[in-house]
């Protein structure tokens, strides 16, 4: 294609990603551009999603800390923290009867509740966009950041959006419309965990070079409505062991109790496990049939399905924050808080703490400058305090496995803190052994569409859309390795850790009927990155579709 005109538009601040650290990051720069008399200061939010919120996928219990410091009088201003958590449960799944529940003292600190709230992140994001506009944050829902533009001298110069209308076969349709060029002073990175130009700006800016791999899993989440009978609003519910321990993979569960007598429940699967058979959808559809779950699901209806990928390195796997016109925050950089699951209100802070860097590097009336105020400002934060007590939590379960691990993390956050770093230096995607190493085949029931379902009819629930006649948003390095390597070494792993059916192996019958094929369904897509990240070859880059496209998520 010949070089395309595009519209420019100048900001002082962009932000990509409409999501906790991106909104928090754009509130808390007008707020303080208010405060110190700059009100003329620009802050531009774009987001890939049809809205605000659309793609925004989290358990999710929200601890407070972070939501209080933004807006103390949240309250007051109508913020959806609705439920506030009631109980703890914690239990380990001994077989697919038998459980255990685990006294409230054997559970790490970091684990328990009080304070926190039961919500729906989506609508929490909502509501933070509504303030962000309110204090004139322009924020653009339905445009997907597909690149990042450059100065002459290497710094960022801001982002352009897809271009919408471009044929499968890379050309122009009739209703062609080219992207815009954002341009900042500061670019601002918050596209979530494995975010596709965080990646890109990692390695441009060599960001990782002083710290350990990333460690992901993969989150997948149902939303049901429930019998009121059973309903308990603030019933927090956490667990590990079956059916994960059959494949000797590591994880956990959740359910919480929501408002409207529903329940949020999901399963997140380490993406360091090791068995090429293992099916994380699988897995969570059979662990729905354990009395301990089951007793709240039946004769109730499941209303949403998602899956998103989940960042758990914590602090050791953290990259440097900062290059020249931009920073990386919330799970882009990958601030979650995996001793307690939570990311929320440290995706918050993260924004928070650069947006006050930020300000005070355009108050002073520089640009495109590294802002290394913000890296200190971590620093010096109960943010990195945070996750500096619970840096060995990953590790340790990775490691030790999920008993011994547990026992570590027990002494660790409750006894007393253990005075050395573990280090966690398999990527994920190397962790993957051959069927010639590992053939055990998990057994895996049919659904029985009451409690268990297929991945096409759960993808239809999440309301995924995309415009079909576009280039495919998964790119493979070589087309031949997945049927001519992963098939032979790894049952091509992608027909099974994907949550959404992308990937398939279909063998076409008649005269090619030995020659089976590899097929991306690339509008099944819930733009979980999965894919990014646990393909052994490392031959699948996820980059973003036409925006608008992907999951619509109501509360999720």
């Amino acid at each position: 294609m010949e070089h395309i005109e595009r519209e420019a538009m100048e900001f002082d601040v962009v932000i990509v990603g409409a999501g906790p650290a991106g909104l928090a990051a754009a509130i808390r720069l007008r707020q303080l551009a208010i405060e110190k008399d700059m009100p003329e200061l620009s802050v531009c939010v774009v987001e890939k999603g049809s809205e605000v919120g659309a793609h925004i996928l989290s358990g999710a219990v929200l601890e407070p800390r972070a939501m209080n410091e933004l807006f103390p009088d949240w309250k007051e201003q109508g913020a959806p923290l609705n439920v506030p958590v009631t109980e703890d449960k914690t239990y380990f799944l001994l077989s697919d009867e038998k459980s255990v529940e685990m006294p409230h003292f054997f559970v790490p600190k970091t684990m328990h509740n009080p304070g926190n709230y039961v919500v729906s992140l989506g609508n929490v994001v909502r509501w933070l966009g509504q303030k962000a506009e309110e204090m004139e944050v322009s924020i653009f829902p339905g445009f997907a950041a597909a690149d990042v533009l450059y100065h002459e001298d290497g710094s960022v110069r801001g982002v352009v959006t897809g271009d919408m209308g471009i044929g499968k076969d890379g050309q122009p349709t009739h209703n062609f419309a080219p992207g815009y060029e954002l341009l900042a002073k500061y670019t601002i990175f918050a596209e979530g965990c494995r975010g596709h130009l965080g990646k890109r700006l990692m390695s441009r800016f060599d960001l990782c070079k002083d710290s350990d791999p990333q460690h992901y899993g993969i989150g997948i989440k149902e939303l049901w409505d429930i019998d009121p009978a059973k309903h308990k609003p603030g019933l927090v519910m956490h667990g590990a062991g079956w059916p994960l321990t059959e494949t000797g993979s590591s994880g956990g569960w959740w359910l919480y109790h929501a408002e409207n007598n529903q329940v949020t429940l999901g399963m997140i699967m380490d993406l360091s496990y090791k068995n090429p058979h293992a099916y994380p959808f699988e897995e969570m559809q059979r662990w729905k049939h354990h009395p301990v779950i089951k007793q709240y699901l039946e004769g109730g209806k499941r209303v949403s399905y998602g899956a998103r990928a989940v960042v758990k390195g914590g602090l050791n796997a953290l990259p440097k924050l900062t290059f020249p016109g931009g920073c990386l925050i919330g799970d882009d950089a990958g601030f979650l808080n995996f001793a307690k699951i939570k990311g929320s209100h440290t995706a918050m802070k993260s924004g928070m703490l650069c947006a006050e860097a930020v300000f005070e590097a355009l108050a002073a009336g520089r640009s495109g400058d590294e802002v290394t105020a913000y890296t200190d400002k971590f620093n010096n934060s109960w943010l990195r305090e945070e996750l500096f007590k619970s840096r060995n939590f990953g590790a340790a379960m990775h490691k030790f496995g999920t008993f011994v691990g547990g026992g570590f993390n027990f002494i660790d956050q409750n006894i007393f803190r253990i005075p050395f770093t573990l280090r966690d230096l398999m990527p994920d995607y190397k962790s993957l052994q051959t069927v010639q190493e590992n053939n055990h085949k998990p057994n895996y029931p049919k659904p029985d569409g009451k409690i268990s379902f297929d991945r096409l009819s759960s993808v239809f629930i999440s309301n995924t859309v995309h415009e079909e006649n576009q280039p495919a948003h998964l790119k493979l390095t070589d087309p031949n390795i997945p049927v001519e390597v992963n098939l032979p070494k790894w049952a091509e792993p992608a027909q099974r850790y994907c949550p959404a059916g992308v990937y398939e192996i279909v063998n076409d019958g008649g005269a090619n009927k030995d020659q089976p094929r590899f097929q991306i369904n690339a509008a099944n897509c819930v733009h979980c990155k999965t894919c990014d990240i646990k393909d052994p070859s490392q031959n699948i880059t996820w980059v973003t579709p036409e925006g608008g496209g992907g999951p619509n998520y109501p509360n999720m």
